[in-house]
């Protein structure tokens, strides 16, 4: 029995349930790998998206400026602007505090304008005015001509800070003004409140988080979550090697995600940097708080997991208490029959391999139930079909019997008891038994039902039932021509082996006898009772070794299909008549060699 294991349930629970959680438990672990593996992916992808998105909102607000610029120089010589209208219109601008232009060449601001027009002849100055489609020529001032600005480029954009004209934090933005040559021709300065660009930060629900940064290209922390000014400090200055390693990554790339120490990561981050200004997003996130999903999906599978064992661990007991229960059954039952108590067990409603054990236990019972019956009740050399057709007979099972017409048979062994002599008990036990065995197998062969064994006599009788008398009649004359036969090879036998010669005298009778269960409840022996038994065995005493007697009763039966050979009157003690015997030689319906006449 493997591993020690003493039952089924036991088997059951190691051999399944362990196969069952170890699939379980890989699963688990391929899936948690896999989900794992994908969510950091998924929050990479959105990270990066969510980090691009918001630098982009920003770099709209950073290029207000710009556009506007571009805006007003596309209407050049329609509406020329003096430097304070330029200034008053840039600072129109949303979350502009104020604007200064500033010329490449401030001393040729105080030149005559041209005759032409175009420009004011009143003031001079930062009063002149001049069309910003125009290019400044060498020799014309501030106000002289049409000036035309061919690009504007940003220059560079300071870090927040505190603006005590404005009142609160503020980003300086410088902007180049380029001429056809593409020589700077001014410089255009916009201070913005630091806190309009972050307007669209804030609106955005993950920019909420403590854990959002903006910093700069020298990692100072400009911004952090929902904070509107800056917090100063510098990514990784407390010595969090995760930040520097972010911090490296951040200077070194335009954008990217880094994974912390540890299987699952025990934090990640995302950074993404500005295009309009030298500054980037940094996200840090919790490995756990991304990883919530899975933890969710290991908890939802380990209770799964374990309704599942529970589950197949309640069909264990459930199955296994079934069909130990079916299995006792039989076991207690198998243990009264070997008692001689027999009883059947009952046969379960499913049909499956219980079913059918039940019912082939059931059918065995019934067998030896039958076997005993027809050993009590027939002894144990009757042939089984002769006693199954007498136990389809209802009579036959009953105490008691009745009347019938059946042909009777008696051998007996001519000097036994003489021989016995000559012999030690235990070669007389084994001849005497080789030579009844010999009895028993012909008797049988011929339907013969045997009564009693009186030492080396055997009596016997033929019921044909519902053939016939005569029937009964040539059943015993064939088996009685047979015995002597057998008789004759088993004789070869014990010469080889130095045993006596037997010689077997048979005498048969046909009569009326009490056929019937003879005896008690406890017990009977299916036989025959009357004056012709008794008749038979006196016959039998007439007949020499190797002769059979009959008697005129069967004699008249069957006259034209037996052999006799001589006849003779008797008188058998008990009676006070003559009966007329004949010595049977052979027939004509009986197969096999015949005896020779005496």
């Amino acid at each position: 029995m493997p591993f020690g294991l003493k039952s089924l349930r036991q088997r059951l629970m190691v051999l399944l349930l362990l196969p069952v959680a170890l699939l379980l438990l890989g699963l688990g672990a391929v899936g948690f790998f896999y989900a794992r593996g994908s969510l950091l992916d998924q929050w990479r992808g959105s990270a990066e998206l969510s980090l691009a998105r918001a630098a982009h909102a920003v770099d709209m607000r950073l290029e207000q400026p710009e556009d506007a610029v571009k805006l007003i120089n596309s209407m050049a010589g329609l509406a020329p602007y003096t430097t304070e209208e330029w200034e008053q219109q840039i600072s129109r601008l949303p979350g502009v505090t104020r604007a200064k232009l500033t010329l490449a060449n401030p001393l040729e601001s105080t030149a005559t304008p041209p005759a032409s027009g175009m420009m004011s002849g009143a003031g001079m100055g930062r009063g002149r005015r001049f069309s910003p489609g125009s290019s400044l020529a060498p020799g014309q001032g501030r106000g002289m001509g049409m000036m035309r600005f061919q690009r504007v480029e940003m220059a560079k954009v300071t870090s927040p800070r505190l603006d005590a004209e404005a009142g609160a934090e503020t980003v300086t933005m410088i902007f180049d003004l380029s001429g056809e040559d593409k020589k700077p021709v001014a410089r255009l300065e916009v201070v913005m409140r630091f806190a309009h660009l972050m307007e669209d930060l804030r609106a955005l629900n993950w920019w909420q988080s403590d854990d959002v940064y903006l910093v700069d290209d020298t990692g100072r922390v400009l911004a952090k979550g929902a904070e509107a000014h800056p917090l100063g400090g510098r990514l990784g200055s407390s010595g969090d090697v995760f930040q520097l390693k972010v911090l490296t990554e951040v200077l070194a790339k335009h954008s990217g995600t880094v994974l912390g120490p540890g299987h699952p990561a025990e934090e990640v981050a995302g950074f993404f940097r500005l295009a309009r200004a030298p500054w980037s997003l940094v996200l840090f996130a919790r490995g756990d708080a991304v990883l919530a999903p899975v933890e969710h999906f290991l908890k939802f599978y380990a209770a799964a997991g374990l309704v599942c064992i529970g589950l197949v661990l309640l069909l264990i007991f459930t199955v296994t208490g079934q069909v130990a229960g079916s299995v006792r059954q039989v076991c207690q039952a198998a243990r009264q029959v070997a008692r001689g108590h027999y009883q059947d067990v009952p046969v379960p409603r499913r049909n499956d391999e219980f079913f059918r054990l039940a019912h082939s236990f059931n059918t065995m019972v019934q067998g030896l139930k039958e076997k005993e019956h027809i050993r009590d009740t027939f002894g144990r050399y009757v042939d089984p079909a002769v006693a199954r057709r007498l136990m389809s007979r209802p009579e036959a099972t009953l105490l008691g019997g009745e009347k019938r017409k059946v042909a009777i048979m008696m051998t007996d062994v001519r000097g036994f008891t003489a021989m016995c002599d000559t012999l030690s008990p235990e070669e007389t036990i084994v001849v005497i038994n080789r030579y009844l065995s010999r009895l028993i197998e012909v008797i049988q062969r011929h339907g013969g039902i045997i009564v009693d064994f009186l030492g080396d006599a055997v009596l016997a009788f033929f019921d044909s039932l519902d053939e016939g008398e005569a029937e009964a009649v040539r059943l015993s004359v064939c088996c009685a021509l047979e015995v002597l036969e057998a008789t004759e090879e088993f004789n070869k036998e014990a010469a080889e082996k130095g045993y006596p010669q037997l010689e077997t005298g048979i005498g048969l009778n046909f009569g009326e006898v009490v056929v019937g269960n003879i005896g008690s409840p406890a017990r009977t022996k299916y036989g025959i009772v009357g004056g012709p038994v008794n008749l038979t065995q006196r016959i039998q005493s007439q007949a020499e070794g190797g002769e059979v007697v009959i008697s005129k009763e069967v004699h008249d039966l069957l006259p034209d299909q037996i052999q006799v050979g001589r006849s003779f009157l008797v008188r058998p003690k008990g009676l006070d008549r003559d009966i007329e015997l004949y010595t049977l030689t052979g027939s004509s319906f009986c197969a096999g060699p015949q005896p020779e006449p005496l």
